[in-house]
């Protein structure tokens, strides 16, 4: 079963000097692989989920049907939290750029992006409160208010810890994006 939110499209790989490589511009991608901690994570979720459901199977065919429920629905859980991991971070299409976080969602049209820029900063280290010095992309909407949303990238978070090379060529796809679909 192909789960196409664990890869960026092939064409990204390419080393063509096409920025925006895309044949359907209009399907949201993520310009970027999952790094290995993400995925990593999201492997360890799922092989407790498999505990857990075979864990259910014996409650089931020993226990009350209710226990087992109870138990599915746990695993279920843990399931959902995976994926919903996986599908983390900066998405694209020619509607706008989505930052996926674990518990929103935020999409913003490209009409409303006014710079999308890589700044040096203090930035969260793999989530967590702990900051380090790094680099993020930041999106700063148009507007009196001028509003910076949370960085959409950065070089220490679960896709780019120890891979500033991909972080580089992510951001730079995504400043692509911004300038071409922008000025719309």
């Amino acid at each position: 079963m192909p789960l196409p939110f664990l890869t960026a499209d092939r064409a990204f790989d390419a080393t063509d000097d096409v920025a925006l490589p895309h044949d359907d511009r209009d399907l949201w991608r993520r310009p970027y692989r999952p790094g290995p901690w993400r995925v990593g994570v999201a492997a360890l979720m799922l092989l407790l989920a498999s505990f857990v459901l075979f864990a259910a199977v014996i409650i089931a065919a020993t226990d009350s049907p209710s226990a087992a429920g109870v138990v599915f629905v746990v695993a279920a859980v843990v399931i959902a939290c995976a994926l919903r991991l996986l599908r983390m971070g900066a998405w694209v299409s020619a509607h706008g750029v989505r930052h996926v976080s674990f518990f929103s969602t935020r999409t913003v049209a490209w009409q409303q992006v006014a710079s999308v820029r890589t700044v040096q900063q203090p930035v969260r280290w793999l989530g967590l409160p702990r900051t380090v010095q790094g680099q993020a992309l930041l999106l700063v909407r148009q507007g009196r208010s001028g509003e910076t949303f949370p960085p959409l990238l950065t070089t220490h978070n679960a896709d780019f810890l120890a891979r500033e090379e991909a972080f580089d060529r992510a951001a730079d796809t995504v400043e692509a994006w911004a300038d071409e679909y922008g000025r719309g």
